[in-house]
């Protein structure tokens, strides 16, 4: 996969893809990950990639040439580029979106900033993504949320496949609770179905675990959550036992 990312702060990137899964990722060949410059794309000597809205009121745009440019200049070096605009109009980054961008064969992230991008810009997106209702400065830190998300799925850059299909929000469900060592930990026990070696048991009680953690935590999750009759049984016994 290439993820080619659209900034106006370049300098923001390298760090966080030189750590962990991303840059053994990266060092084994299953992600490039490029960072473009906008302002490469503007014009003039000062290279002015914003301006005042039309209209009036406060704060600055990004103007939709920079942008247009840097995304067409992209699509010529990089296969099936799929054009995402980072803005809080967005859709919700959830786990789903993020397997779909994980078979694309290359992402093109644009990393809005100031007040946002010339709705022109909008021309050449296919996708715009929001990794949440909160205002973020710029597009930069969600940029590196979805790279996350995303490279961690490409089929190959975890050890295991068990490893992410287990993970929380993966077949809708907040994660069971995890245990390490020690056994008891002031005071605190493991709980002893996790030490009976009884797999079938062990996997009744995570089960039911992520579907009681799921019911008092993130109830909003369990209506598009993939259920078995086992598991609505369950949430009938937890909704009457947990009805507060």
């Amino acid at each position: 996969m290439h993820i080619e990312i659209l900034t106006l702060f370049p300098d923001m990137f390298p760090s966080p893809f030189e750590c962990s899964i991303i840059r053994r990722a990266r060092e084994r060949g299953y992600v490039h990950i490029g960072i473009r410059d906008i302002r490469r794309y503007a014009e003039g000597p000062h290279r002015v990639s914003d301006d005042y809205p039309y209209g009036g009121g406060g704060g600055m745009i990004m103007k939709p040439e920079p942008i247009v440019r840097a995304v067409e200049a992209a699509k010529q070096e990089i296969s099936g580029g799929w054009v995402i605009l980072l803005t809080p109009q967005g859709d919700i980054l959830n786990q789903e979106r993020a397997w779909e961008m994980s078979r694309r064969a290359s992402l093109i992230l644009i990393c809005g900033r100031y007040e946002g991008v010339d709705e022109r810009v909008r021309m050449v997106v296919d996708q715009e993504i929001s990794i949440g209702d909160y205002i973020l400065t710029g597009g930069e830190l969600a940029a590196m949320v979805v790279v996350d998300a995303v490279v961690r799925l490409i089929p190959g850059v975890l050890g295991k496949d068990t490893s992410k299909t287990g993970e929380s929000f993966y077949r809708g469900l907040l994660e069971h609770p995890q245990y390490t060592r020690p056994r008891i930990f002031r005071d605190a026990p493991v709980p002893e179905v996790i030490l009976s070696g009884d797999h079938a048991r062990i996997a009744q009680w995570r089960r039911r675990a992520s579907l009681e953690r799921t019911l008092r935590r993130r109830p909003d999750l369990l209506k598009s959550a993939q259920l078995n009759d086992e598991d609505r049984r369950i949430l009938r016994e937890l909704g009457t036992e947990y009805s507060q």
